[in-house]
């Protein structure tokens, strides 16, 4: 595991300081410098504060100092906002005044290229120089809502109310729109930070210490890059597992294009993001497609207990709501609860004879609070009932705040989930402003709020999952792998030969169908007669990496004449049509029949290492591109997810009377390969395809190897 000392052991002092010098703060109103020094001052901040300001008496009637060494008392935390060609300066006086954690807000270092980035190394030598814990630069800076501190080292317009969530961003540009987002909602904050660049504290630091902050519950993250994905999922992992507290990201660079906008904002890379997706779902975390989702989740987790189950009561003074809603549920795999008959009984004696009393309970359009109060409490209270989804449209004689109100009572006072959506805008407002005020999850549609519900039910499963311990399999051998990749960089082959591949899935005990080596016609009839009829043969280049294109694999090969008429009928269209391409000859191989063909692949993935790939195979893989990845190493329950994940697992399993697959033998060739992906990580990328999956008992056999280093 990383070590995260140095970055973690003072961001107490980032959090906490009992001191803060300002260095660069003017008293030019609407700057950074100012605004953030006036953040501090009038935002209620209890420490000591001290303005340094090279040239000014004092800021804002507090005196101020040319140097930060002028300061005669000790000093906590520095907030760094001079240019950023004297920030280095600023850090140096930092560290010879005994300061560890210092926030540097100032823009112009590695996003803005290499002289920018040669500066912010300046900035990481000083900081390993006098241990000092970094945040930025590049930031918005950091706020701490906990009345103990009352910390705004920000320039936002104004400190957020307190709350239960965190919120780290790469972006301090997002982050202001997030607060004023938050603002108009309601949503509280524990912390909230903008880190910026990343010189020294990263995202992975902020997780290990949120872990242990009793103020935070929920943990909202934006990146536009991942640099550590491993170190990422391993905090994540421990986070999730110590403390049960979600972790929810939105990471720009989805498409091509954003990735490329991503690359020249905070100095970004971006990795792939199909298999970002992958590995977030892995470790735990939940990635959300826009920020909107991010909070309609957060609050669902933040506010309310996490559901034990997924059944639900839906309560709606209105049917076609209601319909939806019970849609929205079933696709988002809930499950409309079966009522007990205690709980019709009591639906029956109190409410009008005109409601549904089934569910979803249709109260109907004049209902009012007592409707409402009967309709919450008797199926909330439910046995078979583990949430309640209510409902308001707004009808001239809805008690809207009274229905409110009494929502807020009853949520109260239960241990279940209460979700609540009131449609509509200006009716409704100040009914839906009591709902957020008293922290009751809301939301405009009811088909947002049965997702957000389904979001906090699958959260609490993954919270109660077991680890996944990687799978290590007997009878591979790591020195006879070294040696094959060792021979190909020796002779400065980025592209394995097919027996070089055949020997590499053979050190790791992953079943190969064998092949031969034919150069010639003669050679061909000999090798297809060994092999046995029928036969398959394929063109052996390193050029040649998709061979059906070029007409360079014929399959059915039933005699020997016809293997010679094949071998050189392959060979002219290769030269033909690809003459420069570096010919070995023509492998052949026994021809497998009655098999399903899958394909598994490493991938060398730049931000989370080893990735591996599976999914159904064969010439039509890049057509339907039902393919699964996970980050290697895999355990069993990871490995068993992979294949039941993709659409084709029926087929694999046995879909109305076919054949099955050898799952058990598909799950060993997964390990193998997982294991072969960690343990040699010059395989930059590697394909099976296809692995013929026989039926069960008969095990798997790797047909055709593609390995690049």
């Amino acid at each position: 595991m990383a070590d995260h000392t140095h970055s973690t052991k003072h961001l107490d002092s980032i959090f906490y300081p009992q001191s803060i010098a300002v260095l660069g703060t003017t008293n030019v109103s609407g700057t950074v410098p100012h605004d953030i020094f006036e953040n501090l001052l009038i935002g209620g901040y209890t420490g000591i504060l001290y303005p340094v300001s090279p040239g000014s008496k004092s800021i804002q009637c507090v005196k101020a100092f040319k140097y930060v060494l002028d300061i005669e008392d000790p000093v906590e935390m520095a907030v760094i906002v001079f240019p950023s060609h004297v920030c280095n300066l600023a850090l140096e006086q930092c560290g010879q005044k005994g300061i560890h954690a210092a926030i540097i807000i100032s823009a112009g270092f590695k996003e803005t290229g290499p002289k920018g980035l040669a500066r912010e190394q300046q900035l990481q030598d000083i900081a390993r120089k006098y241990d000092i814990t970094l945040i930025g630069p590049n930031c918005l800076g950091v706020i701490n809502t906990d009345p103990e501190v009352m910390l705004n080292a920000s320039f936002a317009r104004k400190m957020p109310e307190a709350g239960n969530i965190a919120f780290l961003s790469q972006s301090g540009a997002l982050c202001t729109a997030v607060l004023d987002y938050a603002q108009s909602k309601h949503i509280g904050f524990s912390k909230f930070v903008s880190f910026g660049n990343k010189a020294d504290v990263t995202e992975i630091d902020l997780l290990y210490y949120l872990k242990d902050d009793p103020k935070t519950q929920v943990i909202l993250l934006y990146l536009e890059e991942i640099t550590d994905g491993t170190g990422l999922m391993r905090a994540a992992e421990e986070v999730i597992a110590e403390t049960g507290k979600p972790i929810l990201l939105l990471k720009s660079g989805r498409t091509q294009e954003g990735a490329s906008a991503a690359a020249s904002h905070t100095g970004s890379m971006a990795g792939s993001d199909e298999i970002c997706d992958a590995a977030m779902k892995q470790c735990g975390i939940i990635r959300c497609s826009t920020i909107e989702e991010m909070f309609n989740f957060a609050i669902a987790m933040a506010y309310q207990p996490l559901p034990q189950g997924n059944r639900v009561a839906i309560i709606t003074n209105a049917g076609g709501p209601g319909v939806l809603a019970t849609d929205a549920a079933v696709m988002n795999r809930l499950q409309v609860a079966r009522f007990t008959d205690e709980t019709t009984q009591k639906l029956k004696e109190y409410l009008p004879k005109t409601a549904n009393i089934k569910n979803p309970v249709d109260v109907i359009g004049d209902a009012r609070r007592d409707s409402y109060q009967v309709a919450i409490s008797s199926t909330h209270q439910d046995p078979n009932v583990d949430g309640a989804l209510v409902i308001l449209t707004p009808q001239s004689m809805t008690d809207i705040e009274a229905i409110a109100s009494e929502v807020c009572n009853h949520a109260a006072e239960s241990d279940k989930p209460l979700l609540t959506s009131f449609m509509g805008e200006a009716d409704v407002a100040k009914g839906i402003d009591i709902l957020l005020r008293h922290k009751i999850p809301h939301y405009i549609l009811p088909e947002t709020m049965c997702s957000a519900f389904a979001c906090a039910y699958r959260f609490k499963r993954t919270r109660e999952r077991e680890p996944d311990t990687p799978v290590n399999p007997n009878g591979t051998d790591s020195g006879k792998a070294q040696a094959v990749l060792d021979r190909a960089r020796a002779a400065g082959r980025r592209m394995l030969s097919a027996r070089e591949s055949e020997e590499l899935a053979q050190a790791y005990g992953i079943p190969i169908v064998e092949s031969r080596l034919a150069q010639s016609e003669a050679e061909a009839a000999r090798a297809a007669e060994a092999a046995g009829f029928p036969v398959v043969m394929k063109i052996a280049s390193e050029d040649i990496v998709h061979k059906v294109n070029l007409q360079g694999v014929v399959l059915n090969i039933r005699t020997a004449a016809e293997a010679a008429e094949a071998y050189g009928r392959i060979m002219q269209h290769v030269q033909r049509e690809m003459p420069e391409a570096r010919v070995e000859g023509v492998m052949i191989q026994r021809m497998i029949t009655g098999a399903q063909e899958v394909i598994l692949g490493i991938k060398r993935d730049p931000s989370f290492g080893a990735v591996v790939m599976f999914g159904y195979g064969g010439i039509y893989v890049e057509v339907f591109h039902d393919v699964i990845f996970r980050v290697a190493p895999l355990g069993k329950r990871t490995i068993q997810s992979m294949i039941q994940e993709i659409k084709a697992y029926p087929i694999l399993a046995g879909i109305r009377g076919q054949k099955a697959g050898d799952i058990a033998a598909l799950e060993d060739c997964l390990a193998r390969l997982s294991r072969l992906a960690v343990d040699c990580p010059q395989i930059q990328e590697m394909d099976i395809n296809p692995l013929f999956v026989l039926e069960p008992g008969k095990g798997c056999c790797a047909c055709d190897i593609k390995v690049m280093v």
